[in-house]
């Protein structure tokens, strides 16, 4: 049995990638998924701001930087699994898909299901990484100095 810590780092990237998945994929992901149980709101899906921190430099002093609008959510499987999830934005059914996902990953017969399903997600969020990569090394400015010669 894996330790505690490798699968909760592993549920992390999972849920990870259904943060920064669209509604459709989500909802693809569940199709593909098709768990036949009930899910139940433990807490239905609802939208507030969380204030956000930023620091000068990455080092300096905290400040408040502004507020983000988040949505929330949290459902139990009928299998006693509970799911959560914490988007940025207003989307109500895309939180309850990722919470809905995240609580069928901990079961461990879901759980090869719900990651080969999110396969296209991450692949998706990969090469828009990638494409950011070289766009960015496309504009980089590499700085020298130049020694003068001896007279």
């Amino acid at each position: 049995m894996p330790d505690r810590d490798s699968t909760q780092e592993h549920r992390r990237r999972v849920m990870a990638v259904c943060a920064e998945a669209t509604r459709p994929e989500l909802e693809a992901a569940l199709r593909c998924v098709n768990y036949p149980g009930t899910v139940t709101d433990l807490r239905r899906p609802e939208t507030g701001l969380v204030m956000t921190r930023g620091r000068i430099g990455g080092d300096g002093a905290p400040f408040n930087l502004g507020e983000a609008t988040v949505t929330r959510a949290t459902v139990r499987l009928a299998d006693d699994a509970t799911g959560f999830a914490y988007l940025l934005g207003r989307d109500l059914e895309r939180a309850r898909a990722a919470a809905t996902l995240d609580a069928l990953w901990q079961l461990a017969d879901w759980r090869e299901a719900v990651e080969r399903a999110l396969v296209p997600v991450g692949e998706r969020l990969e090469a828009e990484r990638a494409l950011s990569a070289r766009q960015t090394a496309a504009t980089r400015v590499d700085f020298f100095t130049l020694v003068r010669g001896e007279d």
